[in-house]
């Protein structure tokens, strides 16, 4: 009886986490830490991994080095790598003096969480973080995920679509 109440709660689990695959992502604008503007449109014909992140999450902060791994390995490709927060500036900047990210930062990105999060029943936010959504050349949702130790099959996700061109 536990393992099928066990195997229930995982599928119920996985449905929240595939929930929003396949889906259009939604169009955003978000300007980078340098002050550079971002448009998820404008990304069309390129795959984005868009990463929402905390400077006070643990598993963040231990992801962190294996997402600059990750987008290292894709540099010069057709693969960028953004990183949304809901601080501001100033305490990214503190940071990421320690933490340094090899990818786009997008401070101040409450607005892009409330487009991405999840709700329950009553409408509340449901988001992990790290939350990460893989989003293909059409500006589809083809990966969506949260935790820790998700470098690997965020990387045969991107392997997967970068070869089915």
């Amino acid at each position: 009886m536990r393992t099928l109440f066990s195997a229930i709660l995982v599928l119920i689990l996985c449905t929240f986490v595939w929930a929003q695959t396949g889906r259009q992502a939604e169009n955003f604008t978000s300007v980078t830490m340098e002050g550079k503007t971002i448009e998820l449109a404008a990304l069309r014909g390129k795959i984005v991994l868009l990463t929402f992140w905390s400077s006070r999450c643990a598993i963040c902060q231990n992801e962190i080095p294996r997402l600059n791994q990750l987008a290292e390995g894709y540099t010069g490709s057709e693969v960028v790598f953004l990183a949304a927060t809901m601080e501001d500036k100033n305490i990214v900047d503190s940071y990421i003096q320690d933490h340094p990210f090899n990818f786009n930062i997008l401070p101040d990105s409450f607005g892009l969480v409330l487009k991405y999060a999840d709700r329950d029943s009553q409408g509340r936010l449901n988001m992990g973080f790290p939350a990460y959504y893989l989003i293909d050349r059409s500006g589809y949702i083809k990966y969506r995920d949260s935790g820790w130790d998700k470098a690997k099959p965020i990387g045969s996700a991107i392997n997967k679509l970068l070869s089915s061109r």
